[in-house]
This record gives structure tokens, sequence and C-alpha cells, in this order.
């Protein structure tokens, strides 16, 4: 199990604008969706034991801090012929099997994820109502094996702040994962 860290993307970034199909709804799904909103942008797959470690905690967050005022967006950016387990058919079955309260998009491209320099999964980019880059890292310091609870804190912390109108507080730690699959020639060179 490669265990790659997040890129960290400098803070201040305007969010990268995509527009992506939803597997479970077969509708295309915008960034411009959520103008005005606080959004997170979680890129995640089917099989990664870090994605999976955290699911359903994340799924949890999700559910809380949507009905705080938070838009949330999970991308998939897998190459699927290599990886059939994060194939758009596999992804509609999680969400609705976990029944995800955010669209999860594929990113057959690879292009938003080299926009947003995802290097992992899960690997998570934090925007405020104006859209710039104030948080990306971890969920938490939990891992597989590291029997450190799944609870969010990192995120927590950070939505929490934003959601008030400031700035998130104290040290951005990298997450943690499984490296995006990029296609054969096409991995963007900070993931070489």
């Amino acid at each position: 199990m490669a265990r790659t860290p997040s890129t960290m993307l400098a803070l201040g970034t305007q969010a990268p604008t995509f527009t992506l199909p939803n597997p479970s709804t077969g509708q295309e799904v915008s960034l411009a969706q959520f103008k005005g909103q606080p959004v997170l942008v979680a890129f995640i797959c089917n099989h990664c034991p870090f994605v999976l470690h955290i699911l359903d905690g994340f799924i949890q967050f999700a559910r809380e801090y949507a009905e705080k005022g938070l838009a949330i967006v999970a991308i998939n950016a897998n190459d699927i012929e290599h990886y059939p387990d994060d194939s758009p058919e596999k992804m509609q079955a999680l969400a609705k099997q976990k029944g995800f309260p955010f669209p999860y998009l594929f990113d057959e491209s690879q292009e938003v994820a080299k926009a947003y320099r995802a290097a992992c999964t899960p690997d998570f980019f934090l925007f405020d109502r104006s859209g710039k880059l104030v948080y990306r890292g971890q969920f938490d310091s939990a891992r597989p094996g590291n029997s450190v609870p799944v609870t969010g804190a990192d995120l927590r912390a950070a939505c929490d702040a934003v959601l008030q109108g400031e700035a998130p507080q104290g040290e951005q730690i990298p997450s943690l994962g499984c490296n995006i699959k990029w296609r054969a020639g096409h991995a963007p060179e900070y993931a070489q």
C-alpha cells in the first residue's frame, strides 16, 4: 500500500473550475453551482484502504456539515482501465450502498485532479465563500493500522472556522493515502 502525501497546494489559490458527471444521477455537476458557498472538494475512490478507513466518518461529517451550509463534492480520478473497482458503475453502487450525502463525480480525463494538484486518496481541499483555498490536508490523524479513532478533527476545525467567516488556524498536516492512479503517460510532474 503506497503512502503518498498531499502536495499542499498554496493557500489562497482560487478553486479550479470543473464540470463532471455524477454516475449516480447521470447529471453533470459544476463548481459554479456552489458560488457564494464554502466548498469542500474531496478526492476519493472506491478501493483505497485509506479512504475506506475514514469513509463512514467522512459520510457522517458530510451529513452534519451540509446542514450547516457547506457544499461538499467528492471526485474519483483513478484510471479505471487498470483499477476497474473505481469504475463509474462501482462508484454508483458504493454511493448507493453508503448513502452518500454528496455528489460523487468521475474525472475520467484526470484534468481536474491535475488542476487541484491532487496526489492521493483521500485528499481534501476547502475553499471559502470567495473560492479561495483556506485548508488542504488530512481529515484527521487516523490511518489504517494506527488505532487513532476517526473523528475528522482537523477538517471539522477548518470547516467550523470557514462557516464562521474566519480563516482556519493551526498547522495544516498533509493527508496521506494511496496515490491517484494516473493513466499511463498522464502522471503530472508533481506526482513523479
